[in-house]
């Protein structure tokens, strides 16, 4: 039997979780649903057409497949504008040890 997948650490105001030391933008949480299910499954379609592309070496097909992944990340949130509007910097990509969520990291405060 497998083990169970933990889950990364999300920051305490629900912006980014954690993968090896890095953030990463989360979605946008006032996304509804569905809509953000229908995104997740055009991102995860769009992923497989880039995989298939790559085997095929499809440079054309690899081109709008990976168009196709940057639309859906950017209507899921995770790139482009920020969801958030009180003006906070985008940390996407930044390592946590350098922006101020470092504290509460090393201490393992409220991961959820």
């Amino acid at each position: 039997m497998a083990a169970p997948i933990s889950q990364p650490p999300i920051t305490p105001d629900g912006r980014y979780i954690v993968v090896r030391g890095r953030l990463w933008r989360r979605s946008n949480p006032a996304l509804a649903p569905d809509e953000r299910q229908a995104l997740v499954d055009a991102l995860m379609q769009a992923r497989r057409a880039v995989r298939t592309g790559m085997m095929r070496k499809d440079d054309a097909g690899l081109i709008r497949a990976r168009a196709q992944v940057q639309a859906a990340k950017v209507a899921l949130g995770e790139r482009g504008p920020v969801w958030w509007d009180d003006g906070a910097p985008d940390l996407n990509r930044h390592m946590v040890c350098n922006t101020g969520y470092a504290e509460w990291y090393v201490n393992g405060e409220d991961r959820t």
